[in-house]
């Protein structure tokens, strides 16, 4: 689970690390000589939200979703914010690493707002073919006469012209050292593209960065308990949707150019969730059935409980658990809209859960454990930035006590599922076998998804297998001695 969901290792508003391009000169930070503007534009609110998170350290989708909900705007200026504000985040190093070339200060020494109109001017300049430059150039000097002086309107106006002028020749070079290359070629942390270069290969590693630029696709789950997918495809067919069945879940549809499907009337009326697809496979490994007794240790904000529910047919009890009282009704709504009545809700650092229930008193188990969440780049750009090797290193230490501690907790011949949204193996293979070195009661289980010849024991699924969030996901059985 991403550890923004799941905050034993979280904070409330994280600060950039220092490598991260959003980790500027502090000095710059207020400017009260900037005009307080209230934003009525898509590149207004794009403007505000990449400002609130270099300022305030703020996540971009709860601002922007802030924003939307405040601001009136248009669907297809509802989608060019969007654009803006994830493509820009999701270059910025790429993004810097030209622009320092124009601005003859350096970009640490602009005021953040001016720093952050001159980030999505570019991005749309460089990066966006269906903008005219001259017009990203146009709104980009009427939002600086708005908000500052003519002598900022004048710098933004030259820098991006001469950016225009010189577009063809804003190539990385390509004889740098393989990190770096691709880490400024595909905007990532470098330290983050050598670890994956060690751990998998070049290649693999410049593919992970490709595939998580890319824009994520929208899947849904079926209720299973309410409908079958044959029939949802059918209905949704019907109106009109570009629609396939998911390659990897059997629950899963994929949607292409559905817009949010969570303001369809079939989510209001608990006929459908949304989840990613590898997400979807936990409840696979899980292998509930109807009456069993089921326990999800970092359940919020409940996709998989109830996903849980729908396999086991209403039938038997889930305790969904998770740290964050307020995070408690998330679950709850989830289960109501769905109309699934076995979860029971409860809150408290999972590491207490043995201190709550007997040892042995679980059929299956799903640790879905707090992680460094760098699966999941291409839907939360931020994290990238976010992330260092420290946070690695201490969420890995949690991983450890919480799958060694509730263990205890499942019966003879049951099975835990250990799952992350995380590439990092680290966090992943090694979690299980040092697991299963200590614990020689346990076994790997064997599963298989959906259009895979042979079952596997451990699936790390990498972002351009499927075009889905990276995930890792092993079921564990305890052998009845």
């Amino acid at each position: 689970m991403n550890n923004q969901n799941n905050s034993h290792n979280n904070k409330s508003k994280r600060q950039p690390n220092a490598d991260s391009p959003l980790a500027n000169n502090t000095k710059t930070k207020s400017d009260p000589k900037s005009k307080s503007v209230r934003p009525t534009t898509a590149r207004e609110v794009a403007l505000e939200v990449l400002t609130a998170v270099e300022e305030e350290g703020s996540y971009s989708n709860l601002v922007l979703n802030q924003m939307l909900n405040r601001i009136r705007l248009e669907r297809a200026d509802i989608g060019l914010a969007t654009e803006l504000v994830y493509g820009t985040i999701s270059r910025l190093n790429t993004i810097d690493y030209f622009l320092g070339q124009f601005v003859a200060k350096g970009l640490n020494k602009l005021q953040p707002w001016v720093r952050n109109l001159l980030r999505f001017s570019f991005y749309q300049i460089y990066y966006l073919d269906r903008i005219p430059a001259h017009a990203a150039v146009n709104e980009a000097v009427n939002i600086a006469k708005r908000r500052g002086h003519q002598g900022i309107s004048g710098m933004v106006n030259g820098v991006l012209r001469n950016v225009i002028r010189r577009r063809e020749e804003l190539v990385i070079p390509q004889d740098l050292p393989p990190a770096k290359r691709i880490a400024l070629q595909h905007s990532f942390p470098e330290w983050m593209v050598a670890r994956w270069i060690k751990q998998y290969d070049e290649a693999t590693a410049e593919q992970i960065c490709i595939s998580n630029n890319e824009a994520p696709s929208v899947s849904i789950r079926v209720n299973t308990h309410r409908t079958s997918r044959t029939a949802m495809l059918e209905l949704l067919q019907n109106e009109g949707y570009d629609v396939e069945i998911s390659p990897l879940s059997p629950d899963g549809i994929l949607v292409h150019g559905g817009g949010n499907m969570a303001l369809t009337s079939w989510y209001q009326d608990g006929l459908i969730s949304v989840q990613d697809e590898s997400s979807m496979l936990v409840a696979e490994a899980v292998q509930a059935e109807s009456g069993m007794n089921v326990l999800d240790c970092c359940a919020a904000p409940g996709g998989k409980s109830v996903h849980l529910a729908e396999k086991m047919n209403n039938s038997g009890h889930i305790v969904a658990n998770d740290i964050h009282e307020h995070k408690r009704q998330l679950v709850d709504d989830q289960a109501e809209r769905l109309q699934l009545s076995i979860i029971e809700t409860t809150v408290g650092d999972a590491l207490t859960l043995t201190e709550r229930y007997p040892a042995e008193s679980f059929d299956r188990i799903l640790l879905d454990a707090p992680c460094s969440g760098l699966g999941v780049i291409r839907r939360k750009p931020d994290l990238k930035w976010n992330k260092s090797m420290a946070d690695i290193k201490e969420i890995v230490q949690l991983q450890q006590q919480l799958l060694q501690n509730i263990s205890t907790l499942l019966k003879p011949n049951g099975i835990m599922v250990y799952s992350t949204c995380t590439i990092e193996r680290s966090e992943n293979e090694a979690i299980v076998e040092s697991f299963l070195q200590q614990n020689k009661q346990f076994e790997l289980v064997p599963f298989a998804p959906v259009n895979t010849n042979h079952a596997q024991t451990g699936i790390q699924i990498l972002p351009q297998d499927f075009h889905s969030d990276g995930f890792y996901i092993a079921a564990l059985r305890k052998i009845s001695m």
